[in-house]
């Protein structure tokens, strides 16, 4: 394995873990558990910012002239990036919804 892979198949390992500690977050939310829900979407930002991290690393290369092979596995890997990103964003606001909707029926 090319260290190029290595870092695609980090990206998309990270961007993973971040989804489904953003939909976890989610399903603690809808439960009452805002506590909990916060706890993992703090685990999903982590997550997020080592395949960011990666990213950013492979994006320096290639300014820096270090061409990055374009292949299906890099772009699967920046569609898993932007979409977990994605969901973490909008699953937060929709947890702010149900703190929100918490608090007005108590």
């Amino acid at each position: 394995m090319t260290d190029q892979e290595l870092n695609i198949f980090k990206i998309i390992s990270a961007a993973g873990d971040s989804r489904g500690a953003a939909f976890e977050a989610l399903r603690l939310a809808r439960k009452g558990d805002f506590e909990g829900a916060a706890q993992k979407m703090n685990e999903a930002k982590e997550k997020s910012i080592v395949a960011h991290d990666v990213q950013s690393s492979l994006i320096t290369q290639e300014i820096n002239g270090e061409k990055t092979e374009l292949t299906l596995l890099t772009v699967h890997a920046q569609d898993h990036l932007m979409n977990s990103l994605l969901a973490r964003d909008l699953i937060e606001e929709m947890i702010a919804m149900l703190k929100e909707q918490t608090t007005r029926n108590q």
